[in-house]
């Protein structure tokens, strides 16, 4: 009758809107104990406890009815101890049309599914108070609402109170019980409520499910109506922490009906640290396996966690220690695949926080692999996915501002369960080694939740993250875990073997990789005489040896005009090399002005390389060469940034041969590794489109563009063992034959015109522009000039002029050359210097902004006249050159009659590049008819008539 009476008075009070309490409340006797059996404190970590009994009251204040609960309890909130787990398959489910069918005011729920007990001090409001009114009542497991783990739930004054069970978001991801709404029907005082460790023990047998009996006033113990067994086998149910790390805290928080969802400030039951950690076994695997054979190539990469804990599910057995850290090495060869970077996004801490229950906030761009964890505990497996983190920024001054490592890479482990209400976010970070790029990633302060098997898999494809060694044979895989019970660590080795090169191709012979790299260059236009841009492409092919450093020799005649280009300064070089990639992408640290060209640098393995632009800027001396180009690449690829990288090659022009050099023994090395990730350089493109500054030759022979590349043989990072691969591509310019080639050359001899004198010469070449350049040029003069042998002294030999050691008698004249390539011109004096030839050469020393070395043959035709021949001048245009030969006692030409007899005139064969040829003959002007004094201008000109100049 009582029952029933509750009950009407139950569903009436239902139907009222109660009126608010006034007055604050707050909990009070919170305590959350472990316990044995025989009653005493359970702290054996590990273990499985006989009960876990968590107790919490209200405080209360004196009303007209007497001693009741200061307000109105809405929901409770309790986080509970971390590292304390409960079994979701050790119990069955009482279904919820078995929880709400009730019998004589209970759920009709098997025994089987009885996992504890309630005494909830509570009754109705309508009731006289009874201060020690406790009602005790079976708690059953009831099949979880989606979003939870667990649901325990349990009736009291008729009402059905359900607390839902699930695990934290944020670390260290404990279990949290939550009991919403709770009935204003009732007056709740407190309550204890005791879930078993081992819910099927025969020793619950007495207090199992019908069997507890009716509430009992003034005694706070339920009482027995019998024996109720459970019938199905014994499975823990509870497990006590793994780890003994000092008291652990338990906290509560509850809301009021009055202020829904204003909860009180937390407050905590603390429990005994756990004890006998240093006797908890950890024996766990780990194994990395690549997701390919082949070397050199890209490669996902599979990790495995094995933990074989029986302990964790045998009744009287204790659990393992959970897994508190793993640091995994990859062997030497497993590197970071830039090709990765294409298209890679990153996930910022804002958009991991902003990942719910089924709502992903990292952007799928970032996605690395994904996740897969089986726990005995649970009976689905939980899925995740890997992302890559956002990298360090030098630029915050706050910490962990892009990732919690404050790292170049950093990734972010998602694990959930929609079903269950689990979601855990785990943060990890990898190294590079600096110097070999290989990766030690490490996961640290994992989430005390046992678990059976973790699988993390790292995508596969052309962009996977990971390249494999490029050398056949086996390799090993090197994790250190690290137990939470504070235990020593346990090394877990795995293998796994390369067994083909590249793409499945054979494996490299004799432990060294091969390299036989590409090569070509040309113009893109290449009409001869006509300025275009130049093209050079480097390749390297998977599994070959990176490139060092290269050579390189253009074909004769492509030139670059340099005249108004400005210089990047030293200290412009020197702080791009400084600088993150993006700020030298924002602000270019070289000027415009000396801006001659860009790169486009694709690195990585497979099919799919990851490009980054670059630019070539023109620079000053550099490695003893008189110009430098410098080539500086912001190396930003996809979410990575790594630097500015600066290379500078030294430039030269051979002083003999007059081709453009490129001096890779005075220039920097080519990056190998930057910031611990290997580049894996396998396609470098230059382009050299400067408007107006690459000049294509006037010859149209086919000719070769050369160029000598250095492998890294065994180590990348000793150029003592770099081996050099020559190479060559054909060039040749076209339309030569639509090129004019007529020059003009004035002759003039100044001082003594008679007989046997001695006087200076001064030619003048003036090449037109827009014609082909001369080739070479012979000059034979008129019979009135002869060879002065006897002035022949002083000779430079070949090993003086070479160590520019020419004695100062050797200067027979000076020589100058001006180009519409340079701003200034080129001069420098005139040797005589030995040959292979019958008489000595003249050699004209230019130097400059670059040096070159003319030599000028010297002999005689059969009349004795005197003859000089220049066998090569360099294809490059030339606007003047001038000669001035001494005379007098060191003149070499010698009058052989008066030279005012008659005009005189030489006789000049010219040759273009173009294949042309023109015969010249100019009048070899001289001084005679000169009078001292002023003259007018008309007796200059009759001066002039006179002399036929």
């Amino acid at each position: 009758m009582r029952r029933a009476l509750a009950a009407l008075v139950a569903f009436g009070l239902l139907l009222l809107a109660a009126a608010p309490a006034q007055a604050e409340f707050d909990l009070t006797e919170l305590a959350v104990t472990p316990s044995e059996a025989d009653g005493s404190v359970s702290t054996i970590a590990g273990s499985h406890p006989f009960e876990l009994t968590t107790t919490l009251g209200v405080t209360t204040e004196l009303s007209a009815k007497g001693e009741v609960p200061q307000g109105e309890a809405k929901s409770l909130e309790v986080n509970l101890m971390k590292g304390l787990v409960g079994s979701q398959t050790a119990v069955p489910v009482c279904s919820a049309a078995e929880f709400n069918l009730r019998s004589e005011g209970r759920p009709a729920c098997p025994d089987s599914t009885a996992v504890g007990i309630a005494a909830v001090k509570a009754e109705f409001k309508v009731l006289p108070p009874s201060s020690n009114l406790f009602l005790h009542v079976p708690v059953y497991n009831l099949a979880p609402s989606p979003g939870n783990a667990a649901k325990l739930g349990f009736v009291a004054l008729n009402v059905p109170i359900v607390i839902d069970v699930g695990v934290s978001e944020e670390a260290p991801h404990n279990l949290v019980a939550h009991l919403r709404d709770i009935p204003q029907a009732i007056l709740f005082y407190g309550s204890k409520l005791t879930i078993w460790g081992n819910p099927a023990s025969s020793a619950h047998d007495a207090l199992r499910g019908d069997c507890v009996g009716e509430p009992v006033e003034l005694t706070p113990q339920p009482v027995s109506l019998g024996t109720c067994a459970a019938k199905v086998p014994e499975k823990p149910f509870l497990t006590l922490p793994r780890a003994c790390e000092g008291p652990l805290a338990s906290i509560f928080k509850v809301d009021s009906w009055a202020t829904p969802g204003a909860f009180t400030e937390p407050q905590s039951a603390i429990t005994d640290e756990m004890t006998n950690c240093d006797s908890l076994t950890f024996a766990p695997t780990a194994e990395a396996q690549p997701t390919t054979s082949s070397g050199e190539s890209p490669s996902g990469l599979r990790v495995g966690l094995d933990v074989q804990d029986a302990g964790l599910t045998a009744p009287t057995g204790r659990a393992k220690s959970d897994i508190r850290k793993v640091e995994l090495t990859l062997p030497d060869g497993v590197t970071v695949n830039p090709s990765a970077a294409e298209g890679l996004g990153v996930c910022t801490p804002a958009q991991l926080a902003a990942t719910k229950l089924g709502s992903q906030g990292c952007p799928d761009a970032s996605k690395l692999g994904s996740v897969s964890v089986k726990t005995p505990l649970l009976e689905e497996q939980l899925e995740g996915s890997i992302f890559l983190a956002e990298q360090d920024d030098p630029s915050t001054s706050q910490p962990g501002a892009e990732n919690p490592f404050d790292s170049l890479i950093a990734f972010y482990i998602t694990i959930e369960s929609a079903r269950n209400g689990i979601l855990i976010k785990q943060a990890g970070k990898v190294e590079p080694d600096p110097r070999s790029g290989r990766l030690v990633s490490t996961v640290d302060d994992i989430p005390q939740l046992p678990f059976s098997h973790f699988d993390l898999r790292f995508r596969e494809g052309p962009r996977a993250p990971l390249t494999t060694p490029p050398l056949c044979g086996t390799y090993a895989a090197k994790a250190v875990l690290t137990p939470r019970s504070g235990g020593e660590a346990v090394e877990s080795t795995s293998t796994f073997t390369v067994s083909s090169g590249p793409n499945g191709g054979p494996c490299s012979p004799g432990g060294v990789p091969p390299f036989r790299p590409g090569f070509e260059a040309g113009s893109i236009n290449n009409n001869a005489g006509s300025y275009s841009p130049f093209y050079m492409r480097l390749t390297r092919g998977d599994g070959e040896q990176d490139i060092t450093r290269f050579d390189a020799i253009l074909p004769q005649g492509v030139t670059g005009k340099l005249a108004g280009i400005a210089r990047c300064p030293d200290a412009a070089i020197a702080l791009a090399a400084g600088k993150r990639g993006r700020a030298e992408l924002a602000s270019p640290s070289c000027p415009a002005s000396s801006e001659v060209g860009r790169v486009l640098v694709g690195a990585g393995v497979g099919p799919a390389l990851t490009y980054v632009p670059g630019k070539i800027y023109l620079a000053g001396p550099f490695g003893g060469d008189p110009l430098s180009i410098v080539v500086i690449t912001p190396a930003v690829a996809g979410p990575f940034d790594v630097g500015t990288v600066v290379t500078r090659e030294a430039l030269t022009l051979n002083r003999v041969s007059g081709e453009v050099e490129v001096d890779g023994a005075a220039s920097d090395p080519i990056p190998h590794i930057l910031q611990g990730i290997p580049l894996k350089l396998r396609d470098l493109r230059v382009y050299v489109d400067r408007p107006n500054f690459t000049l294509n030759p006037t010859s149209c022979a086919e000719k070769t563009v050369k160029a000598t590349l250095f492998g890294g043989f065994a180590d990348v990072f000793s150029p003592l063992d770099d081996r050099p691969a020559p190479l060559g591509t054909r060039y040749q310019a076209a339309s030569c034959s639509r090129l004019q080639f007529k020059p003009r050359l004035d002759l003039k001899l100044t001082g003594g015109t008679k007989r046997s004198q001695l006087p200076s010469l001064r030619a003048t070449l003036r090449p037109r522009p827009g014609d082909a350049n001369p080739s070479g040029l012979s000059v034979t003069f008129p019979h009135s000039a002869f060879l002065e042998q006897a002035h022949i002294r002083t000779i430079c030999t070949r090993v003086q002029y070479a160590a520019n050691l020419c004695p100062a008698g050797s200067v027979y004249g000076k020589a100058r050359a001006y180009s519409p390539l340079l701003d200034e011109p080129l001069e420098g004096p005139m040797y005589l210097r030995s040959s292979s030839h019958k008489l000595p050469d003249l050699v004209l020393a230019l130097h400059g902004l670059v040096d070159f070395d003319g030599v000028i043959r010297i002999d005689s035709v059969g009349d004795g006249r005197l003859r000089s021949t220049v066998d090569f001048v360099p294809d490059v245009p030339l606007s003047k050159v001038t000669i001035e030969m001494q005379g007098g006692k060191k003149g070499l030409i010698v009058n052989s009659e008066n030279l005012c007899a008659r005009p005189q005139r030489a006789t000049v064969e010219a040759t273009g590049y173009n294949g042309k040829r023109v015969t010249l003959r100019p009048k070899v002007a001289n001084s005679c008819g000169k009078k001292k004094g002023k003259k007018g201008k008309r007796g200059k000109r009759r001066s002039a008539l006179r002399l036929g100049t």
